[in-house]
């Protein structure tokens, strides 16, 4: 008998599972999955493999996914970074190669096809990219792969950013993109996966995960601290300090930090009839 398991993170469906579902879910078939890398800047995941199908999520350049199955130019998979689960276009795709050693720590770094900043880009990696160094030179480091980034915008992989706060800042401004993790754009989730993750935690990928997950609850009615995290239906921020949130949010369509007063005046002014959108969780990191 199948139990109930949120497909958004397990590989399952009724026609195909992973084999380490076994005896878990019940599927028509099986499959190992084989490792596969990102090699575009970003890709969208996709709930269906259709090229109008809505965006989930993304995956960013060098990480790393296994493939249950390859369907008309499309893969599906699960993300090994954050255990998400999606379609995404298979061309984007290539071998796993060697480890990422470093990763991306500004919002955007430019790949150049040579040593050089006057050299046309090949794309613009987004923050928390991941690369495997082959070399250095003129103050640029060689891509395993293909391509030049400039040395000072990489960190070691495993090396965090203690102060997810300061993390988010580097963010604001950015476009408001559903399902964005930072390639081109960002969601609120994708806000806080970005931030808690370069301080060297897991953070799952829907503020649902999150608010279910991540640090300590808090009660709502006790004094906000910076670096805490705020759960409204759907959405989720975090405290730059006890009075103002940093959130990426569709009212301004970017990143933004504001007095949570204003957010929660927003949500009073919605109406009558509207569901209650006020604070639902907080949770201290």
């Amino acid at each position: 008998m199948s139990i109930k398991l949120d497909p958004r993170t397990n590989p399952f469906r009724a026609d195909l599972a992973a084999e380490s579902l076994r005896g878990v879910v019940v599927a028509a078939r099986y499959a190992v999955g084989e490792p596969a890398r990102v090699l575009r800047a970003w890709v969208p995941v996709c709930a269906a493999p259709d090229r109008d199908a809505m965006a989930i999520s993304q995956m960013l350049f060098g990480e790393a996914l296994t493939v249950f199955e390859w369907r008309d130019g499309w893969a599906w998979g699960q993300g090994v970074r954050d255990d998400y689960v999606g379609w995404v276009d298979a061309a984007a795709l290539g071998e796993p190669g060697p480890a990422p050693d470093h990763r991306v720590v500004v919002t955007g770094a430019f790949r150049f096809p040579e040593p050089d900043l006057k050299a046309p880009p090949l794309d613009l990696l987004p923050f928390g990219a991941l690369v495997t160094l082959a070399g250095e030179r003129n103050g640029y480091a060689e891509l395993v792969g293909g391509g030049w980034v400039y040395r000072r915008v990489l960190a070691a992989r495993d090396a965090a950013a203690p102060d997810p706060v300061a993390t988010a800042r580097l963010f604001l401004g950015q476009p408001y993109l559903w399902g964005g993790r930072g390639g081109g754009g960002i969601d609120c989730s994708g806000l806080v996966q970005a931030a808690v993750m370069a301080s060297g935690r897991f953070c799952p990928r829907d503020s649902d995960m999150q608010a279910a997950t991540l640090g300590d609850a808090v009660a709502i009615d006790r004094p906000r601290c910076r670096g805490d995290l705020v759960f409204f239906p759907g959405h989720v921020g975090i405290m730059a300090d006890a009075q103002r949130l940093i959130h990426a949010n569709a009212t301004h369509m970017q990143v933004v930090e504001e007095p949570l007063a204003a957010v929660l005046d927003r949500i009073a002014d919605a109406g009558p009839g509207k569901p209650s959108r006020g604070i639902a969780v907080v949770r201290r990191l």
